[in-house]
């Protein structure tokens, strides 16, 4: 049975008189930060002088200082910069001011799970990962509402990690809406997976495949565009907001009909085992491997298939369109 936690399992007070750390003050960074500031917790960011996301915190009120710093004064560090980071500002700026009786904090176990970064035995590790941007988890908290989270706990130092994590999760807001256990092994494997296999690899392909076998049998690109990418948002809203049943309710007859027989055709049995593969890739760890020698040699595979994306036909077509949309925000 999952295990789900609310506002009346976590206690504020359980951080009260300690200083939180977060280091990155991009969009999740900010959300938290804020929520947590209001939230009455005692709050400092960390961020690189000069950045744009630097001038924000100053904007936002906070005071930046630099990773070690941050690091140095906290109990509670919370690392909210991109993954592939993480470990060498570890190992630079953090884990010499990791001491006894100190919290390491995470909002993705990609670093942990994979042992990027191994700390101390004698300090907590634990996640609060927010199911959504931090602009989502800011703007629900200041309507009064909140985010879900997953939290897991990977060290337990203190006795009182998960009382902690529950704590930060009201302070951002996730208790309003429920927090779910899981581990660093699970949220981590799962997160790529859904990554690679359906939310940004599967979709982003299928849509241009889609795009390119009308192109090619002589339909005009406009309309192509239309019907597997612009319209893609109308369906995927529907299934957000009602599961895949209620979407298939609020379509047409047609095109439900055509969604049950013609869509296994598409995602066959040789789709299917091409996905285990993915995940075995995921969970033994050589898709984490393969990533780390890519930022290590500079990107070079990762740059070009970028490129190779942006020069796609449909990246051509898809900003003289969406100048049509007014409701698209600039």
């Amino acid at each position: 049975m999952v295990k789900i936690y609310y506002d009346k399992d976590a206690d504020l007070n359980q951080l009260k008189g300690r200083i939180i750390a977060i280091v990155g003050y991009g969009i999740q960074g900010r959300g938290q930060a804020l929520n947590l500031r209001e939230s009455g917790l005692n709050v400092i960011v960390a961020q690189r002088e000069g950045s744009a996301n630097y001038d924000r915190a100053v904007a936002d009120g906070f005071k930046p200082v630099d990773a070690a710093t941050a690091a140095k004064k906290a109990d509670i560090i919370q690392i909210l910069t991109q993954d592939h980071v993480q470990a060498e500002l570890y190992k630079k700026a953090i884990r010499r001011n990791l001491k006894a009786g100190k919290t390491l904090v995470f909002s993705h176990g990609f670093n942990i799970h994979f042992k990027q970064i191994v700390p101390p035995t004698d300090v907590d590790v634990w996640m609060i990962a927010p199911k959504g941007p931090g602009s989502l988890v800011r703007r629900e908290f200041e309507q009064g509402k909140g985010v879900p989270c997953l939290v897991a706990i990977h060290q337990d130092a203190s006795g009182h990690a998960l009382k902690d994590a529950l704590a930060y999760a009201r302070g951002i807001g996730g208790t309003r809406a429920g927090v779910i256990e899981t581990t660093f092994k699970e949220e981590t494997e799962t997160d790529l997976f859904g990554e690679q296999a359906v939310l940004c690899g599967g979709t982003s392909e299928l849509i241009r495949a889609g795009f390119q076998t009308l192109v090619d049998a002589g339909y005009q690109p406009e309309i192509a565009y239309f019907e597997c990418l612009h319209e893609l948002k109308l369906i995927v809203d529907l299934i957000y907001e009602d599961g895949i049943t209620g979407m298939r309710k609020r379509v047409s007859d047609t095109a439900e009909y055509g969604d049950c027989t013609r869509g296994p055709r598409i995602i066959t049995e040789r789709t299917r085992k091409e996905m285990q593969k993915i995940l075995k890739e995921v969970q033994s760890g050589k898709f984490a491997r393969e990533w780390i020698r890519e930022n290590k040699l500079g990107r070079p595979k990762f740059s070009q298939l970028r490129k190779d994306g942006e020069q796609h036909s449909i990246e051509k077509i898809g900003p003289q369109l969406r100048n049509m949309f007014s409701w698209i925000k600039k």
